[in-house]
Formats: C-alpha cells, structure tokens, sequence
C-alpha cells in the first residue's frame, strides 16, 4: 500500500479510499525534507485489518527527531475480537485513535539557532526573575567561558561529547570543580529555557559529564574571637556595632545590612532575618533556610540598644544600617574603607566579612556546640555543608573523647591527669 492511499478491510471484501480524498479539514503538519521546514497536509482515516482472530487499527504519527524533525511513523492498535466486534464495532473503537493524531498538529521545531542568539533572547526575557547576584554570576560565566567556547554552536550541536569537551578545556585552567559546575548551571538555566521556548536541545544531564577531582582546598581565613575583639576596639561607634553583630550571630554581611530596625525584637531577645542587601540594593536572602529568627544575646541587646539611642541615622526605608544618603551601604566599600585599614594596623592578614562569620562557626564548635546547633545558627540548608566547611576545626568534646581513648589504652606509667576544658575538671582514668 502506498503512502498515497489507505485500505479498509471490511467482512468479505476489501475497499481502498484515496488519501487525496479523505484529506478533509486538513490540519497542517510540520515535516522535514531534510534542507527546510514545510508543512504537510494532514488527515486520516487510516484502516482496519484482520490479524488472526483481532480487529486491528492502523494509522501514522509524527513523532519528534533528536535532531528536531519530525518522523511519519506507523503505529498499530488492537481493537477486539472478531467474534465478539462487528466491523462498525471496530471503526467506533478505532475512531478516538484518529481523533487524537488528526488533531494533533505538531509544530514546527526551531532549528537552526546558535547559542549566541539564544543567550540574547534570554538576557532580554530572563534577568527579571533573578537576583541581582544570581544575574550578575550568570553574566560573568557567560562572558568568559561559554561565549567564547560555544557561542557559534548550534542549538543541535550541544550533545554529551560538545558539552564534555567544553567541561574538559574548563578544567585545563586553575578552575576548581566548584567554579566548573557553576559554570555548567549557568549554561543549563539557558538550554532549559530554550527549550520550553520551543527550541530543540538535546538532553545533557551534569551525571553524563566527567568533571575534575576534587583538590585539596585552601581553609577559609577566620578571624578568632581575640581577634574580633581587638577589631572592634579600633572601629567607630557604627562600625563597631555592625562588627559586634556579625561577630556574636555568624549573620553574612548583606545579611546584617538588609536589617531593619523593625527586625530587632527586644521583647523575645531574637533577631528576624528577612532579606539581604548586594550591590547596594535590596534582595532576598542567599536560600530559604537563611530567613529564619535568631536569638539576640544581652550583651548584643544591650549594645543595640545605646546604638538606637545615640548613634543610629534616621531614613525612610528604616534600614538598621545606611549611609548618608539613607541607602544601604555598599558591603565592598565598608570592607575597603574601614576593615582593611584596621586588620594592617593590627597585623591581622587582609580578608573579608565572611571571615568573621566562618569564625563565629569555629568558636561555637571548639566550645562544644552540637554540629546540629552551629548548622541551626549558621542557617545551612544541609548539615553536610556544616560538617564539609568546618570539619576541620577540633572542638573540646572531641578533645577529651580522643584524651580518654587513649589514656585507656596507654601504658600505666604514662597515664597522666585529664583536664576536661569544659568544667575545668581534672580526673584520673585508671
């Protein structure tokens, strides 16, 4: 039978209906030839045989291409048995089959469009509905690698091996894995976009790519509770405040700028955090877990409190913190004008806020404080980020866990007095 006509067989004799005739109410149906897009008249009534004992529907559908065309394919329905279906049976079995292809009109996929085009479409429509911080990440990694890299690349082009290979020359740098999967989000935040726009990607999950070891990191500098101290004694009445603040809640320093005075709440000792500032403008803060309440110690209060009294600046937006404009202070600047200046006169290696903050979570596990405790208080969405960062610092439980395994299993004459740095506690373990 030719792909020109279609046959229904009915008890006792065969008839042939011409596709040219059954094409009434043609829907229009999208079918590549391969150098264009054209569409093609579409419409079937399609036919019904026996197979055996079985009524059987037969009929066609476009279906979908990797490479974004569309394929006419045959499929096969069985409709019932012959002894217990009548052929008008079959036809009114088989009629919800044809309802479906007939009006299904595939559309005509998008091919053809680079990725430089498609990142264009995305600026215009997208940065919107990110964070200014999220944008101005995407912006960076678009810029440096995957313009440069796969700009030119047509949409069908970026496969598993296009995209490991972009992954392997990323890794040829000083690039960490950490930078290279960022990147590699970036790049999947617009391919997924493109494609609920239509547009044909093929499907690359980050688990088909081969990405780097990881290395060794550097530990994060943090600033110790002595050290705080003797920053804060340098700053300013604001300054200080602010230093004092992140120094005795670990808070992230667009954290501790996006506060209001409304946020303070005296009456239950807690602090609400609700949003955080970057680049001088408002946001939400980094995740969910990071809105949460925390608790407000009295000496904070305290402090907070003479802050209000003497030395807070009035403005509109009620921010806790701003300059002279009543805007938020930019966090960049507070570190270039005023922390620097004072970690060299103390000669205290350069770093940033977040210093103060990965030292607030090193003084609470060196005191003791349950890894469930320093994750509640540091706002992590996950514990393992607690334990990844800071599993390196030693606190005094396991101390004094580690001092008592091993004066057990020591020899006698070197047993020596266990000081449980806790209780100050001094106790012989025979």
């Amino acid at each position: 039978m030719s792909s020109s006509s279609f046959s229904v067989s009915a008890p006792g004799h065969t008839a042939v209906v011409s596709a040219r005739d059954s094409m009434l109410d043609a829907t229009p149906s999208a079918v590549s030839t391969g150098s264009r897009t054209v569409p093609r008249r579409r419409f079937q009534r399609g036919c019904i045989v026996k197979r055996g004992d079985k009524w059987v529907g037969l009929f066609r559908e476009d279906v979908r291409q990797p490479d974004g065309t569309n394929k006419r394919v045959h499929r096969g329905v069985t409709l019932g048995e012959v002894s217990k279906m009548s052929h008008r049976g079959a036809l009114a079995a088989f009629q919800p089959f044809l309802d479906r292809v007939n009006a299904f009109a595939p559309a005509a996929p998008k091919v053809g469009r680079t990725l430089e085009e498609i990142i264009e479409e995305w600026r215009k429509h997208i940065p919107g509905s990110l964070k200014p911080s999220t944008m101005r990440a995407a912006e960076s990694h678009l810029r440096h690698h995957i313009l440069p890299r796969l700009g030119q690349k047509r949409l069908t082009e970026l496969n598993t091996k296009t995209l490991q290979c972009f992954t392997t020359d990323l890794s040829g740098g000083k690039r960490t894995r950490k930078t290279i999967e960022n990147v590699l989000l970036t790049l999947s935040s617009v391919l997924r976009t493109a494609r609920s726009w239509g547009y044909v990607v093929p499907e690359v999950s980050l688990s088909d790519l081969a990405l780097p070891r990881e290395t060794i990191s550097k530990e994060s500098p943090f600033l110790s509770a002595k050290q705080m101290q003797q920053v804060i004694g340098r700053a300013d009445k604001t300054f200080a405040t602010l230093l004092t603040l992140l120094s005795m809640t670990g808070l992230r320093i667009g954290e501790a700028l996006g506060l209001f005075v409304c946020d303070l709440d005296f009456r239950k000792h807690l602090i609400h955090v609700r949003r955080s500032v970057y680049m001088g403008v408002l946001q939400t803060p980094k995740s969910k877990a990071s809105i949460a309440d925390l608790p407000m110690p009295l000496a904070l209060e305290a402090l907070l409190k003479d802050y209000l009294a003497n030395n807070w600046r009035q403005n509109e937006t009620g921010l806790l913190f701003c300059n002279r404009n009543g805007r938020p202070y930019s966090a960049n600047k507070l570190r270039e004008k005023k922390l620097h200046p004072i970690l060299v006169a103390l000669n205290i290696p350069r770093c940033g806020f977040h210093a103060i903050r990965h030292g607030v979570a090193s003084e609470l596990i060196e005191n003791g404080a349950p890894l469930t405790v320093v994750q509640s208080q540091m706002r992590h969405s996950d514990a393992r980020i607690t334990l990844g960062r800071y599993g390196h610092v030693v606190g005094d439980s396991q101390r004094n866990a580690v001092a008592q395994l091993a004066q057990k299993i020591a020899q006698p004459e070197l047993l020596t007095p266990i000081v449980d740095v806790n209780d100050s506690l001094t106790a012989l373990v025979n």
